[in-house]
């Protein structure tokens, strides 16, 4: 079979499914496996797919974007470490701010009380009040299915302060075109954040890596990742990029 044709069978294959193994292909295509990975690797580099472990996943769309209810029922347990990790580089003293993603939201039970917590989350704040966090929400626009300050009054609000250490969920991490996310408010306000910060971290599961959504955050080098599970091959090219950690329970 030509190599064109395995490639069409292996994007129909992902229309279907969402995620195909790499033995599901192998049959389809009546393959060798070590052929199929090379598949895979040139449709990843041509953002057809992203390779997952043990096969290919179908991207998302640029501009499809969960609400904050189906984010947080996701990968619950992989959030759970990442936030515990996060939660514990915070130091009695610090001045942070907590983006309004649902792994940040997971790292709150893990935060030392004596802080200051800047944040755009409007679900942060009631878990933030009952540990007694000194807590300030940025003002503006509540988007509806995220639950995050975002607009002009948001980036004029930010503005006034300055963090130790800031804490950012994201949609998509790619090797080339960096964090991304489907809203570019959002993303201005995660810029914003992330120029105020003196130390800045991205949680991020493994599900968010090769994505690519519409709008551009900041490029790779300007924050640490935090995540839960990497192979080998892709450690390795991420880490060629920024500072990667990898949590392990």
């Amino acid at each position: 079979m030509l190599e064109p044709e395995r490639h069409q069978m292996i994007l129909e294959a992902l229309k279907i499914k969402s995620t195909v193994k790499l033995h599901e292909l192998v049959e389809l295509t009546q393959s060798s496996e070590s052929t199929i990975r090379r598949d895979l690797t040139q449709l990843e580099e041509g953002k057809f797919l992203k390779r997952v472990h043990g096969g290919a996943a179908r991207l998302q769309g640029k501009l499809q974007e969960p609400s904050m209810t189906e984010k947080s029922s996701r990968n619950l347990q992989a959030k759970r470490e990442i936030a515990q990790y996060a939660g514990n580089l915070v130091e009695e003293g610090d001045c942070i701010y907590l983006d309004a993603g649902s792994t940040i939201f997971e790292m709150i039970a893990f935060l030392p009380t004596n802080i200051v917590v800047v944040t755009n989350g409007l679900m942060h704040t009631n878990e933030l009040l009952e540990k007694n966090i000194k807590t300030y929400l940025i003002g503006g626009y509540i988007k509806p299915t995220t639950k995050a300050m975002i607009g002009r009054g948001a980036l004029e609000s930010l503005e006034q302060y300055r963090f130790d250490k800031c804490f950012l969920g994201i949609n998509g991490i790619h090797s080339q075109l960096g964090f991304t996310t489907p809203d570019q408010e959002e993303a201005m306000i995660k810029q914003k954040a992330i120029n105020l910060s003196r130390e800045v971290y991205v949680l991020a599961d493994e599900s968010k890596f090769s994505e690519i959504a519409f709008a551009k955050i900041a490029d790779l080098h300007e924050a640490v990742i935090l995540t839960n599970e990497l192979d080998v091959d892709m450690k390795e090219l991420y880490s060629s990029k920024t500072k990667i950690k990898v949590v392990t329970s």
